[in-house]
């Protein structure tokens, strides 16, 4: 018989919230069978054990759940691998140039930062220079 999981025992190795999987569920990216008295109970798989994995790992790269499931969805199907690792590849090139342009960004801002400190600086050595030759 295949591995099964709760709930629960999903949340706890992947340290989540039970509430943060139902709503990869409602996102489309697991799958879990329903059981006991009018389907409330569910029962992951394998299959759906992987999927939460690389959502979170997707998640981790600053991947979308939208993107997460896109190339999950495609590692899911049997099509082509090649047409799987070229849009695997158009993601995550996507991905780079985002976090690239934020890192210009950061940089300029950290930049402008330490030109107001140095600045800063700057007049605080001259007043207190002042201060010195006015009581001394």
């Amino acid at each position: 018989m295949a591995h099964t999981y709760t709930i629960g025992d999903l949340a706890r190795e992947f340290d989540l919230t039970t509430r943060a999987i139902r709503f990869y569920e409602d996102m489309g990216l697991l799958t879990p069978a329903r059981t006991g008295a009018g389907g409330r109970s569910r029962v992951y798989s394998a299959r759906d054990r992987t999927r939460l994995r690389l959502t979170l790992r997707a998640k981790r790269l600053g991947l979308s759940l939208t993107e997460a499931k896109e190339i999950i969805d495609l590692y899911d199907s049997p099509r082509d691998t090649g047409v799987q690792l070229h849009k695997f590849l158009q993601v995550l090139g996507a991905h780079r140039h985002q976090l690239e342009s934020q890192m210009l960004d950061l940089q300029a801002n950290l930049d402008e930062v330490l030109a107001h400190e140095h600045e800063a600086r700057q007049l605080l050595a001259q007043m207190e220079a002042r201060n010195a030759q006015s009581h001394g």
